[in-house]
């Protein structure tokens, strides 16, 4: 089973090289696997370290934006790069662990899903705001409500797809309102989503935090669109892919 981790980056230059080596710590010698990265017109030093990890590793596939769209553009194109079996999502802020890995592949990996979630509130929120927590909470309750779900944590980055499924997703969203798309989609399309707890550390806005409050307003207007309009099109966008040689592929030789 080969694992894709795709990485949406917007000025990470804090985290960027500490995530990559926590990530493949994660997946090396378990899954055979690749490094999808896609930056979205970065301001700082991560184009660079990019493209050096590339000139270091040969296990990463860079999307470099043109023009900044925001996180839902980002892995969209991301996603058109994968070669993997599973599709794994990953923030680049150090919030969300790839220590956890192991517990949302395994269901996967077995045979009882082909969509698993890893819960913040199922695991630890850590330093997650009252009003993050609050919001977090009432748009979970909002996508149960309109899809007849059993969801404790919509919003989380951790999201891991079969390849098969999300990319059939017809995916349009350009910012966080993604993650209320890939979660409205697929309960659309009758997948059951598993939820495994998993470990969290927000960070806060001076830390470089990028989410607000319009986020949660376009998010419960994109659950509403996609109840009542469930399928839309997708919109491509001009970007440069750097990669690698050719070269034996990276992780467990011989897993399945």
């Amino acid at each position: 089973m080969k694992v894709s981790i795709l990485i949406p980056v917007f000025n990470e230059e804090r985290t960027l090289d500490i995530l990559l080596d926590r990530v493949r710590a994660a997946v090396a010698g378990r899954w055979p696997y690749e490094i999808v990265i896609i930056d979205d017109q970065s301001e700082d030093r991560s184009p660079d370290i990019i493209r050096a990890q590339i000139a270091e590793h040969g296990d990463i596939v860079a999307v470099l934006k043109r023009v900044n769209r925001g996180k839902g553009r980002a892995i969209r194109e991301g996603l058109r790069q994968v070669t993997g079996d599973v599709v794994i999502i990953q923030d680049a802020d150090l919030e969300y662990s790839p220590e956890d890995y192991p517990l949302l592949l395994a269901p996967i990996e077995e045979g009882r899903a082909r969509v698993v979630f890893g819960s913040r509130f199922l695991g630890g929120t850590g330093a997650m705001s009252a009003t993050s927590r609050f919001a977090n909470r009432a748009l979970t309750a909002l996508t149960n409500l309109l899809f007849r779900a059993r969801l404790t944590d919509m919003e989380t980055c951790y999201k891991a797809f079969r390849a098969d499924v999300i990319l059939e997703l017809p995916l349009a969203a350009d910012r966080f309102d993604i993650e209320t798309e890939l979660t409205a989609k697929t309960l659309c399309r009758g997948e059951t989503i598993i939820e495994v707890p998993i470990s969290y550390d927000a960070r806060r806005k001076s830390e470089g935090k990028k989410i607000g409050w319009t986020d949660g307003v376009a998010a419960i207007f994109s659950l509403v669109k996609h109840r009542l309009w469930p399928e839309r099109g997708e919109a491509a966008s001009e970007v440069t892919v750097l990669s690698p040689p050719a070269g034996e592929e990276h992780g467990a030789a011989g897993s399945s």
